[in-house]
């Protein structure tokens, strides 16, 4: 059975620093720091994620598998070949030379589709990338990620979007197995609330 939260920290996808923080290309300040990529380089985990992801995105009943550009691009060519389905993937813009396409892949009007997402978190880009599709009159019925941060305002921007999100792991799976592996004791845990509660705020008294 996939344990994602364990199989992050193992193979080091994930790093927690909550006393000398990470700054994400925002600017913001993190004690999380997610690189799914690495995951790739883990056969069985690779596969557990590929069957575990297939499964949930069956439950929508998809025609078409999208990928988000970059790193939802090979989860969702493991998972179309999984599904025997067609695959896309979706660009953060429109090229700006070529045909200007920004749904790269089979035309997706008409289709029911399911959007691979490596990571959450604030949401925007992925919310762009279902705008993407819906612009060309496909259905995006649901985006599967494999980990999210669980803040807050991603959990509005996909409600806003009406489109439903699942996730393999969650914050609190990946907090509580850091807690048991003894990575994070009991102040590290309240700041990582503090930061989910607040991201900004968190940043700011951490600059």
């Amino acid at each position: 059975m996939l344990d994602l939260a364990a199989g992050l920290l193992d193979a080091g996808a994930v790093r927690l620093s909550p006393r000398s923080p990470f700054t994400w290309a925002s600017g913001l300040r993190s004690p999380i720091y997610c690189d799914n990529r690495q995951l790739l380089g883990f056969p069985e985990l690779r596969g557990q994620i590929r069957r575990a992801l297939s499964e949930a995105a069956a439950k929508a009943n998809p025609t078409l598998i999208a990928g988000t550009s970059t790193a939802g691009i090979a989860w969702a060519a493991l998972v179309a070949d999984e599904m025997g389905l067609p695959m896309a993937y979706v660009r953060p813009e429109p090229k700006k030379h070529g045909m200007g396409r920004q749904v790269e892949g089979p035309h997706t009007d008409g289709h029911r589709v399911a959007l691979i997402e490596d990571l959450i978190s604030t949401g925007g880009s992925s919310i762009k990338c279902v705008e993407a599709l819906r612009h060309e009159d496909a259905q995006v019925a649901v985006v599967l990620a494999l980990f999210s941060y669980g803040l807050p305002q991603a959990e509005a921007a996909f409600r806003e979007a009406g489109v439903g999100l699942e996730v393999l792991a969650t914050f609190a799976d990946l907090a509580a197995r850091a807690r048991d592996k003894g990575i994070l004791d009991a102040r590290d845990m309240e700041s990582l609330r503090e930061w989910r509660a607040d991201t900004v705020a968190w940043s700011k008294r951490h600059e």
